[in-house]
């Protein structure tokens, strides 16, 4: 993840290619000293592109991550907190969400909005809501029966202060172990749809529509096409993926990797 990050921020000023140039002279040529990744059927620069498409990915992500938390995590807390008719009718709603798998809903926003890189990010974070709410819902639903929080309520404490200062605090593992797993989530939906044409729109290098580009050559041996940024897309899930488990070792008191273990 370090990697990678590192590559997006610090890449354009170390490499200093312009990924859109295209020069026909130059094109498929395989990976050198020239053209680390090689370049593509127009001449331009895979690695430029690589980099490129790094920002993309890890800008959407953190995005869509950032934007599902506050969202989801807000709905969750107050349907947890206030129940009754409130949590009834959230619940519903999340429930008609998760209906459709995550992917199907993503591309039928996409559509319904038109494809491009803001369509596409609602999607991903319609879908990613209802995990955030199930997961902050059930935690306020614990928490609020908890000794310490039904003496702050009899002493006379407001729903937003026992938010504020006696649950909120002791969800923050959970929600970032959840935020974890939800980049990871969006990493590989924005390069699924990218990769079907309703995601970030050419000439604006993403790895996934990088991936659709290098299938018409993978068959005639320019592998290096459509390799190196589904290696970028593999690093990132699983990087997210191994931080989210982390976390879920360092947080969770039964485990015997936790604080202290």
């Amino acid at each position: 993840m370090a990697v990678l990050v590192l590559v997006a921020v610090a890449g354009p000023f170390i490499w200093r290619v312009d990924p859109l140039k295209v020069n026909v002279l130059n094109s498929l040529l395989p990976p050198s000293l020239d053209h680390p990744m090689g370049t593509d059927d127009v001449g331009r620069d895979v690695f430029a592109r690589f980099i490129w498409g790094a920002q993309v990915s890890i800008g959407v992500a953190l995005a869509v991550t950032v934007i599902g938390t506050l969202v989801g995590g807000v709905l969750g807390l107050i349907a947890g907190l206030l129940s009754g008719a409130v949590d009834l009718v959230l619940s519903r709603i999340m429930d008609a969400i998760l209906a459709f798998p995550p992917l199907i809903l993503a591309m039928a926003v996409a559509i319904g909005l038109g494809t491009g890189m803001v369509s596409a990010m609602v999607g991903v974070i319609l879908a990613a809501i209802p995990w955030y709410f199930r997961l902050l819902r059930g935690e306020v639903l614990r928490l609020r029966h908890m000794m310490y929080v039904e003496s702050a309520r009899a002493l006379g404490a407001s729903n937003m202060r026992l938010i504020r200062h006696h649950i909120l605090p002791q969800t923050v593992s959970t929600i970032l172990i959840q935020a974890s797993s939800v980049f990871s989530f969006s990493v590989m939906t924005m390069a699924a749809l990218g990769f079907v044409g309703l995601g970030i729109q050419p000439p604006v290098p993403e790895w996934g529509t990088m991936i659709t580009e290098g299938l018409a050559y993978a068959l005639t041996g320019q592998w290096w096409l459509g390799l190196f940024p589904g290696l970028g897309i593999f690093a990132l899930a699983v990087a997210g993926n191994v931080i989210a488990d982390r976390l879920r070792d360092i947080y969770d008191p039964k485990s015997g990797l936790g604080i202290g273990g």
